[in-house]
């Protein structure tokens, strides 16, 4: 199992991912949610010229967010700046459409939209909106056609899986664990190393590893309010978001996403929650527990480091390999 990580589209990024670099992780991935953080492409394309080795991708990209064409061009200019670095995931969208008032894609125009992008990475000519579309891109100008980029799918349960399969997918990028069939599984994670003696509750830990955990209360909210009034914690965060209109409530939900906490977070989320729901615990567990994921089909651990000092957590994490 190999070690990666996962980033926000951020101003030091370049530095962040040049680091984990040195450090020795194989890939760093870029949140796609715009409404959120800054854009991914320009993010990626700055990583690209800070770095040499390290890959580079975006985990996941919402197809709703952008025509076909332009993800497929953003894809072939990023392996033109990274050759043999670039990986693409794609999925259905959570943060980066909540965030939106908007629900997740349907698999079935996530499918579509994935045979159309794989085709134009091809060379093919596809139909997009009733016409036909192709990279006509002059020689120079993106990475040559057929693109070799892998193309990962951001899938969990049997609907995703099976449309990773039948489009010719890489691998799957998944929150649950190993997906088994899958050669390239890589599973997405947070929390934070102990140090020795350290207590779950410090604030060191609440700083790093409680971005993650608010996160259960952002998903539990948005599948269905109630959820929340059986975690200790979860009714009070249901009632300090439900103060806003709820026409208006989905701009508030998703605050501080996997970067930060808002005031009803930190008074929410606990320790419990931390050591419950993320990557959290002293050394010996963690590595008990990544050597768990190995066996399930995990190939690559897609650690997201959060909190005041993002170079402290890669260096724990990377320790643990």
């Amino acid at each position: 199992m190999e070690p990666s990580c996962a980033f926000a589209p951020r101003p030091d990024l370049p530095e962040l991912v040049r680091h984990a670099e040195e450090l020795g992780y194989r890939r760093a991935w870029v949140y796609d949610s715009p409404a959120l953080f800054g854009d991914c492409w320009m993010a990626l394309a700055r990583c690209a010229d800070a770095t040499s080795t390290i890959g580079l991708g975006p985990a996941v990209l919402v197809p709703s967010l952008r025509h076909v064409m332009v993800n497929a061009a953003a894809i072939a200019d990023l392996e033109r700046l990274a050759p043999g670095r670039t990986a693409a995931a794609i999925g259905t969208g959570f943060t980066g459409r909540f965030v939106l008032g908007q629900k997740p894609m349907t698999w079935a125009a996530t499918e579509r939209y994935l045979r159309q992008l794989i085709g134009l990475l091809r060379g093919e000519t596809v139909e997009v909106d009733g016409a036909p579309v192709r990279m006509i891109h002059p020689d120079g100008y993106v990475a040559d056609r057929p693109v070799p980029t892998p193309i990962l799918v951001g899938a969990n349960g049997p609907k995703g899986l099976a449309v990773a399969r039948d489009v010719g997918a890489a691998g799957v990028v998944s929150i649950f664990g190993g997906q088994p069939g899958w050669g390239w599984c890589a599973l997405f994670a947070y929390g934070t190393v102990l140090d020795d003696g350290e207590d779950p509750g410090a604030e060191r830990v609440l700083d790093a590893a409680g971005p993650g955990a608010a996160v259960v209360y952002h998903g539990m909210y948005e599948a269905g309010p109630e959820l929340l009034d059986g975690f200790d914690g979860g009714p009070e965060w249901r009632s300090a978001v439900e103060e806003f209109p709820e026409r208006e409530r989905h701009l508030h939900t998703h605050e501080e996403h996997f970067v930060g906490m808002t005031d009803r977070d930190r008074a929410s989320v606990t320790p419990d929650l931390i050591t419950s729901t993320t990557w959290t615990g002293t050394r010996a567990e963690l590595r008990q527990r990544l050597d768990g994921a190995a066996a399930t089909g995990v190939t690559e651990f897609m650690y997201a480091p959060m909190g005041s000092d993002i170079d402290r957590e890669l260096e724990a994490f990377r320790s643990l390999f």
